[in-house]
This record gives C-alpha cells, sequence and structure tokens, in this order.
C-alpha cells in the first residue's frame, strides 16, 4: 500500500432514513472510526427525519449530521452529502454496511491514476438468519452485494456497487450529482442511480475509467426477509423498471453492456450447476437454486418491458426540481 500521506483526503457520506437501523448505523460509524487512513470528515445525511437527525445531533458528536436538503430519497440525500463534503474524494458507505479497517487506504490508493473518476469496492454478505438454500451467489446483486461473475482482482468496470463506491468530488460537480428520479425511496427496492451517474461520468470524460477494487472490502447486512424468494422477485422487478429507465437517459447499450454477458454466460452456469448438483445428490437445494436464479430473470425482463413503456426519467437538473412529496412520481 501508499503511504497514508500520498493518499487524496475523503470525506466518507452515510445516508439514513429510519431509526429501526440505527444499531447498524452506528455500526457503519465505529468501521469509519477505525480505519487505517481516516477520512477528513463522517457526513450522515439524514432523508426527512427528524427524529433521527434529532437523535443523532446529540449521540453522535464526532460527524457531521445534516438533513437531506434535496428531493426525498437516497439519490437526494447522497448529492446532499456530496454537497458538503470538503475532501478531493467522496465515499459512500450504506447505513446498514461494516467497512473493513484499510478500506479507505484501499479505495484511496486507486486514485493515483488522475483518469480514474471513481472506485467501488467488494460488498459481501451477512446474513442475518444463513443464506438461503435458493439464494444464489449469482444473484447477490438482489441485496447489494458483489455477485459471482464480477472480476476477482481489480478491474475497469461500467459502474460500482452502491453500498462501498467513492467519486472524486470534482467529477461529481461535473455531472450534476445522482439522478434523483433514479434510486431507492424509503424501503422501494428501486436502483441504479449508480449505473446512471458512472455512465454520464465517462460520457463526459473520454479516456476515463471506473474500476473495481475487491481488496476494498465491507460487509453488508442482510435481514432475513430479504432472502425470501417474495423479496426477491419484487427486488428484480424494481430492477427492471431502473434498468429501463437508465436505458432511456444514457441509451440501451451503455445501460445494457455487462448484463448481457451475465445473463448469456453467468445465469446459464449456474442453473446447470444447480441442476446437476441435485440429479447427482449433491446439492439438495440445487434445483431450488436453479428455478429462483429462472424466476428472477423473469421479474426482471418483465420489469424492463414495464419500465420502457413509463415516461422517461428526467435528467439530473430537472430531476432536482422534484418536490419531496413526489418522489419518483413517474412509477405508481
Amino acid at each position: 500500500m501508499s503511504e497514508n500521506s500520498s493518499l487524496p483526503a475523503v470525506s466518507v457520506v452515510i445516508c439514513s432514513y429510519s431509526e429501526d437501523r440505527w444499531d447498524r448505523l452506528i455500526g457503519a460509524l465505529d468501521s469509519v472510526r477505525t480505519q487505517t487512513f481516516p477520512p477528513m470528515q463522517t457526513i450522515v445525511v439524514v432523508d426527512y427525519n427528524v427524529d433521527l437527525y434529532k437523535r443523532l445531533i446529540f449521540s453522535v458528536p464526532d460527524a457531521v449530521i445534516v438533513e437531506n436538503t434535496g428531493p426525498k430519497g437516497l439519490s437526494g440525500a447522497r448529492n446532499t452529502g456530496a454537497g458538503i463534503a470538503k475532501a478531493e474524494i467522496v465515499a459512500f458507505l450504506d447505513d446498514d454496511a461494516e467497512a473493513e479497517p484499510d478500506w479507505l487506504e484501499r479505495l484511496a490508493a486507486m486514485y493515483d491514476d488522475p483518469e480514474v473518476l471513481a472506485v467501488g469496492g467488494r460488498v459481501e454478505p451477512l446474513w442475518e438468519a444463513g443464506r438461503p438454500g435458493h439464494f444464489a451467489n449469482e444473484l447477490d446483486w438482489i441485496v447489494g452485494c458483489t455477485y459471482r461473475g464480477m472480476p476477482k482482482v481489480a478491474a475497469e468496470v461500467r459502474n460500482v456497487i452502491g453500498a462501498n463506491m467513492s467519486f472524486r468530488a470534482n467529477v461529481l460537480e461535473r455531472v450534476g450529482g445522482f439522478n434523483t428520479a433514479l434510486g431507492r425511496q424509503d424501503a422501494v427496492p428501486l436502483g441504479c442511480e449508480e449505473t446512471e451517474l458512472c455512465i454520464r461520468a465517462v460520457i463526459g470524460a473520454p479516456g476515463s475509467r471506473v474500476v473495481y477494487e475487491p481488496a476494498a472490502l465491507v460487509h453488508h447486512h442482510v435481514p432475513a426477509e430479504r432472502g425470501t424468494l417474495r423479496y426477491m422477485l419484487a427486488r428484480s422487478w424494481g430492477e427492471g423498471i431502473s434498468k429501463a429507465q437508465v436505458s432511456r437517459v444514457v441509451g440501451h447499450k451503455r445501460a445494457l453492456g455487462p448484463e448481457r454477458r451475465y445473463v448469456r454466460q453467468v445465469l446459464p452456469r449456474a442453473v446447470f450447476a444447480g441442476i446437476r448438483g441435485w440429479l447427482g445428490g449433491r446439492d439438495r437445494a440445487g434445483l431450488g437454486r436453479a428455478a429462483a436464479i429462472i424466476a428472477v430473470l423473469a421479474a426482471t425482463a418483465t420489469g424492463y418491458v414495464r419500465g420502457r413503456r413509463l415516461p422517461a426519467a428526467p435528467s439530473p437538473a430537472k430531476a432536482a426540481a422534484v418536490s419531496p412529496e413526489e418522489p419518483w412520481r413517474e412509477v405508481k
């Protein structure tokens, strides 16, 4: 690793919206406090929850506590945090994730290349009740984690994962931040705002790139209910809608390039492996896992078709004008 003194300064942004996740949020903050490369500042953005904001003000004196000043939702909260960040690099950590001690050091080291606009890291699931037998590693994107099929060493990628990502501050400013017409609204399982932002950033800076560094590791808490088939299908449906909205903004080819390889290569191998294991008696859950993969693929495709019929998501500038009381009004 590089000497800490040579690394760019980092501001960490954690967004939160519910007191129900208080213990997880404190765990996330504790993991930032123990970094081998301490951040210049830690910012907690509260998304329209006055009680949570007041509790944080009195309980967390070593972080900057602010309320979301943008449209309600994760994208608006992230933009609020990025807007007050003072460091050259802005890193984002989910409020239910905990970073390894060298997380920031690993992320920051990748910015020694001026062509790198964003760096993301590996996200490992921490299953509250253990990984369900029907939940394939290839589907870990459903719970916001690194999935089988992603690079095992540092590599250029299309986009980072939201629970563990960082950007140059001037890149966020240049592209207008996250599109607030995309992304999670409270617990509604929509997403893809990171994908759309990364694509826009690279389009605006030819020759630049986004990097995935699996050595920069965070652990993401996964509640038991997110391992159910019902949640898997709901999240897949939301992902399909979100991908359709992104494709309307940045183009079909840019929005779906990696997904084509994933669907053609990664998922078929997983389905056949599950069936073979079940038939051979080595994997009793193999058939259920294969069936879940097929169901998730169908739900995602159906959501995508539905999303293509909805009005296009507005540009970031127009989305910023959406009232907090009207979050993602295109999706009913």
